[in-house]
């Protein structure tokens, strides 16, 4: 695809991926609009394409989305969550141990340089690991390559769960179905002030630096706009497709091939990680049913290790709890981002200690 101008490179990507999304939706699998073109971005990225979407098409894909989710926080549900706090700090505190374990363990018998293997397990808003990582003396390409590895197989995981336990009785789009019927009620002055706290959250997000603040400053300033009666939050489907979208194809189209050359090498202990690391947060998530007593998709999404914008278009799109799935997932970012550094450090210092001996 490098030998075709950019403008035919985007009409392919976004032509394959509005096919795949449909097709993807009419099999029923729940984020269609978020999978399909994820997977077009991925296939378009191994074969040469040029093409990135602008970080600002997917911060206004983040925005939508957190605007999406601050309509389903209540007072009744953030009291209910308030009740679970004890049972979710050990959840997210249970995944830490696991990504460090797993972090640990390629360390001491992987390929893969200490300090890389730390920030590429650390499980984390993938951006923001990226980033961090740079600044600590890892690799950025191979932690960007474990990090969205791990994105793509827990939204694929994710999915595949959320097909197999709703059933092919349930609508998987229902949550755009449903947005587009409220919002049909409502006048296009609540359309233009859900945009520009879209807009506004985004741009509080990005100027503060907040991990994932493209997402979670706009949902905050939704939820609290619409909790006091200020606003009443309308997302017309189409709107909430392209957040999905964009969001899809900006992790696809970050791979490529000179990336997937570089950790040839490393790919099959990175899979193995990546798999241990989902297994060892299903366990957890095995654990919430038992205590909490909520549904087993609601657990398994809040526990997924990764991609806090991608579950939520999951959880959303599949009748999960949204509020439990997101609260977990906000909570345990912001601890791994204070957290992560002195995790990685650790495991660099184990990783030289072993080198020393060896």
């Amino acid at each position: 695809m490098g030998s075709i101008r950019p403008t035919l490179q985007w009409a392919v990507a976004i032509c394959a991926s509005l096919a795949l999304a449909l097709v993807l939706d009419r099999l029923a699998v729940p984020a269609s609009f978020l999978v399909g073109p994820m997977l077009i971005g991925i296939l378009c990225a191994l074969a040469g394409a040029t093409i990135r979407l602008p970080r600002s098409a997917f911060i206004a894909g983040q925005a939508l989305i957190g605007c999406l989710i601050a309509r389903a926080i209540t007072p009744a549900l953030l009291t209910s969550l308030l009740q679970s706090w004890p049972f979710m700090t050990a959840a997210i505190f249970w995944t830490i141990a696991a990504s460090t374990l797993v972090g640990w363990l390629l360390v001491r018998f992987g390929s893969l340089p200490g300090s890389t293997a730390a920030w590429g397990t650390s499980a984390g808003a993938a951006s923001a690991m990226v980033a961090m990582s740079q600044e600590f003396g890892a690799d950025p390409l191979l932690v960007a390559m474990m990090q969205y590895l791990r994105v793509i197989f827990v939204v694929l995981t994710a999915s595949l769960v959320a097909g197999l336990w709703l059933g092919p009785e349930h609508p998987v789009s229902g949550v755009v179905a449903t947005a587009s019927t409220q919002s049909g009620d409502t006048n296009v002055l609540s359309l233009i002030g859900t945009l520009a706290t879209a807009a506004m959250g985004a741009w509080f997000g990005l100027h503060l630096k907040i991990p994932a603040g493209g997402l979670l400053v706009p949902m905050a300033i939704a939820a609290l706009l619409q909790g006091a009666g200020y606003l009443t939050i309308t997302l017309p489907k189409e709107l909430l497709l392209f957040g999905y979208g964009a969001i899809g194809l900006s992790i696809g189209l970050r791979f490529s091939r000179d990336l997937l050359r570089r950790t040839v090498r490393a790919l099959p202990e990175m899979l193995a990680g990546t798999f241990a690391l989902i297994g060892l947060c299903g366990i957890s998530a095995w654990i919430l049913v038992r205590v909490l007593h909520i549904d087993a998709l609601t657990a398994y999404l809040a526990t997924s290790p990764g991609g806090l914008d991608s579950v939520a278009i999951i959880a959303a799109g599949s009748n999960a709890d949204v509020p439990f799935v997101l609260a977990l997932q906000t909570f345990r970012l912001l601890v791994v981002v204070v957290i992560g550094p002195f995790i990685a450090k650790f495991l660099s210092r184990v990783a030289n200690g072993a080198e020393e001996k060896g």
